[in-house]
């Protein structure tokens, strides 16, 4: 993964979004319906209507930014329209780009000694 600097924030947009938009048509959402600024430098993450295809757009303050991901098995866990504007963080990130449940990440093994 990129590594973002310090500071930099991530917000979900709900629902779920036309994946054929670009970064133009993608900013323009993030204008309207989030009310943020595309070229703040934070991150912004979009889900189709399938939820296995996932779009983030970030401005790094020298141009812009487009990456996809697409899920070959299972789906991304997005939070509902009803829930409003949602922002995680860098790590909770990672947990959503890996397609593990980024509210309630569990620990999969937990060591029971050492040695």
């Amino acid at each position: 993964m990129i590594p973002f600097p310090a500071g930099v924030r991530v917000w979900l947009a709900t629902g779920y979004t036309d994946m054929r938009k670009g970064f133009p048509s993608l900013a323009l959402q993030v204008q309207e319906i989030l009310h943020r600024d595309p070229l703040s430098g934070h991150l912004f993450c979009f889900r189709g209507r399938r939820g296995d295809l996932l779009k983030v757009i970030w401005h790094d303050g020298q141009g812009a930014c487009l990456f996809t991901k697409r899920l070959e098995r299972g789906r991304f866990l997005w939070p509902s329209p009803a829930d409003g504007v949602v922002t995680i963080s860098s790590a909770q990130l990672g947990y959503l780009l890996s397609g593990i449940d980024w509210r309630h990440p569990q620990e999969t093994c937990r060591p029971t000694s050492v040695g």
